[in-house]
């Protein structure tokens, strides 16, 4: 590279070979895959006339390719920046998920431009799920990933399918600017609907890992069922203690336990995290395997673990009744809940019980036959509970952000089909346990700190100035602010959230303000938790299913030996790939959830909903459905017997003749009028409300007005 970039002009391979001094042919061969890898990497570029320069000479820049339905798609920067738009033109030569060197072109006044493709460096794409198709004699898989814009052609020779199925096809020719990509068969999964073809479909299409590598189970087959007795004995012994663990009725491992009681000073507060790390140690098979999958993928009846079974259900999951080894973490609040000090060890446990959140909700809330059949646990639930509404007044007084989103659960039958949509209630006992996590995270955090280990922490930042601005925007029409200027703190948030009107106006706001801030992620730099309110946050409770809390615990074990293990520059890859697992777990649940809600509605069509609007776009409303949490669309050729125009300033679209308008968390009631399982789509059909078309019709008696009468009321309140 020093050598390139003392060059006037790119330099072909026989001058590089010479001036570099690389001769005989098994040099010559091991300088040029060194040069194809610096090529994948983005240091130098072959250009069309076989000759390399180096790419910041060249005012190229690298990213990745995210596709869009539509045909075009962005260039996300690995610097960080903005990222660029690709026209559909440059898109036919790649696909979603490709890096690339792309150059801008056709910049405008405000400095933006196009990208242009100059170089693939990676593909992303080499097995594509999606739907099997015959049209005319010619085969086809149409992808499954809508940000993939191109049918696969199928050549002949493979494995054979029905027009329908879902299969997977391998990648043979990627495409170009005239020709599609083209693929061979490898796998028919079956049809669309049937039981478990959602989940089948998310693990490919994501790539999420299904099975353990022969390695994996080699090291785990000489694990033994029960906890090395020489290794208990050197522990802390925290069997004496009634240390019990509180998760939902569906949990299958346990990461927690905690014990709580009163002092002369205050609290004491004991909790006890599985130790993974004395199983899952650094640069073995399991290690590595952890690392890829990053963390576990929880679906609706189904699971894909960090961890094989032996230890996310076994050796490592606090089960009642048996001996655990663990990292605990005991903790001293004055009786404001205030830190006094704490400390980590390593620990040997005992869980007097696996509790779940509506038994001891039931016990916390006065139920006596609750209470009777627990009666042994019933001092210590009742302190953990005074301590939880003791943090969270502190949290409160704090100023952190508590988004109260309703969730939902999807039951099933005995064929997997969907049997009901219901609401999932959090009560005390879900905050109960959430306060004991925080505690612990926010002291290991410290610990970190003040230890100078390096490790993965827990980051969130404030908004970004666009998406500030934007929320300003729509909150200035429904007649709220947001205080703290240009730099709103987590304290201006929550005073808002208070302010906020009850019912699915007021959720559809916070859905708002929560897509104004950005993403927490993992990083090895620790900038605070903006939503939390914490100067420093980590996280450390959850090792079976999150591969950072591993890492947290391996820090404080080394800190605990006085270990000052050179790490620092590892953490930042570690970082970047726990954030992209936890991303890609994220959508991928996403994506079976909404299937299973379409599919939920296939029966349905021509009933009507209560809703209410939850976008709004020059081609129509979106409308999500009250209890279930689904959205819709209804297209602004069925709004009704008018013209109506989008208003991007206000958020709302407006009828010309009517003046009747609609915006964000107005309340509707639609007709479904047709299910798209393959889009994961519903079309609506607005059912019109006579009394407000006949206010309408009336000067001064429009939506709008009312719209106006509902803000001054916010205000007033």
């Amino acid at each position: 590279m020093a050598y390139l970039a003392s060059q006037t002009e790119p330099v072909p391979l026989r001058q590089l070979l010479e001036d570099m001094h690389v001769s005989g042919e098994r040099d010559v061969e091991s300088f040029g895959r060194r040069l194809r890898a610096m090529e994948r990497d983005g240091q130098l570029l072959k250009n069309r006339r076989g000759r390399y320069g180096l790419v910041q000479r060249m005012d190229l820049i690298k990213g990745r390719v995210i596709g869009h339905q539509d045909g075009f798609g962005f260039l996300s920067r690995d610097e960080g920046n903005d990222d660029l738009f690709i026209p559909p033109r440059e898109m036919r030569k790649v696909l979603h998920g490709d890096r690339v060197m792309a150059r801008i072109a056709n910049l405008d006044a405000r400095g933006r431009g196009e990208c242009l493709v100059v170089e693939v460096l990676e593909r992303g794409q080499q097995q594509i799920v999606g739907r099997y198709c015959e049209e005319r004699g010619v085969t086809f898989v149409t992808p499954d990933d809508r940000r993939i814009g191109r049918d696969i052609m199928i050549v002949q020779g493979g494995i054979t399918a029905e027009p329908g199925q879902i299969v997977v096809c391998e990648i043979l020719e990627q495409p170009t600017m005239r020709t599609p990509p083209v693929g061979r068969l490898v796998e028919v999964l079956g049809g669309r609907t049937e039981p478990g073809m959602e989940i089948e479909i998310a693990l490919r299409k994501y790539g999420l890992p299904r099975e353990f590598p022969r390695a994996v189970e080699q090291e785990i087959a000489s694990l033994e069922a029960v906890v090395d007795a020489k290794e208990a004995g050197r522990r802390e012994d925290l069997r004496v203690l009634p240390l019990v663990t509180i998760d939902g009725e569906d949990a299958r491992d346990f990461d927690d336990a905690v014990f709580c009681e009163r002092t002369t000073t205050g609290w004491r507060l004991i909790v006890a995290i599985a130790d993974v790390s004395y199983y899952v140690l650094p640069k073995t098979a399991l290690d590595t395997e952890a690392v890829t999958r990053g963390n576990s993928v929880y679906f609706p009846k189904a699971v894909i673990p960090m961890l094989p079974e032996v230890l996310s259900n076994g050796l490592c999951s606090l089960n009642p009744d048996v001996d655990r080894l663990c990292m605990a973490c005991e903790v001293h609040m004055d009786p404001d809940g205030s830190i006094q000090n704490y400390r980590f060890f390593e620990g040997v446990m005992r869980s007097r019980a696996r509790l779940t959140y509506t038994e001891v909700g039931a016990m916390v809330s006065g139920d006596q036959e609750a209470r009777h059949k627990r009666a042994a646990l019933v001092p210590f639930i009742d302190a953990l509970h005074t301590l939880y509404k003791t943090l969270h007044a502190a949290r409160v007084q704090r100023g952190s952000v508590d988004f109260e989103l309703p969730e939902t659960r999807i039951v099933f039958d005995a064929s997997r089909k969907i049997d009901r949509i219901e609401p999932v209630v959090r009560n005390d006992a879900h905050k109960l346990i959430e306060e004991c996590m925080l505690a612990a995270n926010v002291c290991a955090a410290d610990y970190l700190i003040t230890q100078n280990m390096p490790a993965l922490f827990r980051v969130h930042a404030g908004p970004s100035a666009q998406k500030l601005k934007d929320l300003r925007a729509m909150l200035f029409e429904m007649g709220l602010t947001l205080k703290g200027g240009d730099k709103p703190t987590a304290k201006d948030y929550a005073a808002l959230l208070r302010d906020l009107p009850p019912g699915p106006e007021g959720r559809l706001l916070q859905t708002l303000l929560l897509r104004s801030l950005s993403q927490a992620v993992y990083s090895h730099e620790d900038i605070g938790h903006f939503a939390l309110g914490y100067p420093h946050y980590t996280h450390f409770t959850s090792p079976i299913r999150r591969y950072p809390d591993l890492v947290v615990h391996r820090a404080i074990k080394d800190a605990l030996a006085h270990k000052k293990p050179d790490k620092a520059d590892a953490m930042k890859a570690l970082g970047e790939q726990c954030s992209f697992t936890e991303r890609r777990a994220d959508e991928a649940t996403r994506d079976v959830i909404r299937f299973l809600k379409t599919e939920y509605m296939v029966d349905k069509v021509g009933r009507e909903f209560e809703g209410v609007v939850s976008g709004v776009m020059a081609f129509g409303l979106f409308v999500e459905l009250a209890d279930i949490f689904v959205d819709g669309l209804v297209h602004v050729s069925s709004l009704g017997n008018d013209y109506y125009h989008f208003d991007p300033i206000r958020h709302r679209m407006v009828g010309e003749r009517s003046g009747q308008s609609y915006r964000l968390g107005d309340p509707v009631r639609v007709r479904l009028m047709r299910v798209d399982l393959d889009e994961g789509k519903l079309d609506f059909e607005l059912i019109a409300d006579p009394d407000a078309e006949t206010a309408a019709a009336k000067p001064g008696r429009t939506k709008k007005a009312g719209a106006k009468r509902r803000r001054s009321k916010t205000r007033r309140g």
